[in-house]
């Protein structure tokens, strides 16, 4: 059974940095992994991906700020996002199991549970 665990979500004021983390059980990693967002009545938007090489793909709205990183050994993918702004607030899920580097969430099998990143101007 495959498992998407994250960590790392929280609150925090503008201009500030969070960092989460997205541990895979159950799961050989063989593809692309990536990052999605879902703020209240908007539909849900790929925010960073990144494939078995370590090429990354960025959603135009967080490059420059956000890095989309991976510990192949430990099944981990890491999200570091700095000068976070209200309009990144939103429930964040990490998913698994893409085979292209793309920003689709038809493209991914797996999914977590999300968490919660609030930022408050």
């Amino acid at each position: 059974q495959v498992q998407l665990v994250e960590s790392g979500g929280g609150s925090v004021q503008s201009g500030g940095s969070l960092r989460l983390s997205c541990a895979v059980f159950g799961y050989f990693y063989s593809g692309c992994m990536g990052w999605f967002r879902q703020a209240p009545g908007q539909e849900r938007e790929g925010v960073a991906a990144i494939d078995i090489d370590g090429s990354t793909r960025y959603a135009d709205s967080v490059k420059g700020r956000f890095t989309i990183s991976q510990d192949n050994a430990k099944n981990t993918v890491l999200l570091q996002m700095n000068s976070l702004k209200s309009e990144d607030t939103a429930m964040y899920y990490c998913a698994a199991g893409a085979r292209q580097l793309r920003l689709r969430a038809g493209d991914f099998g797996y999914w977590s549970q999300g968490t919660q990143v609030t930022v408050s101007s």
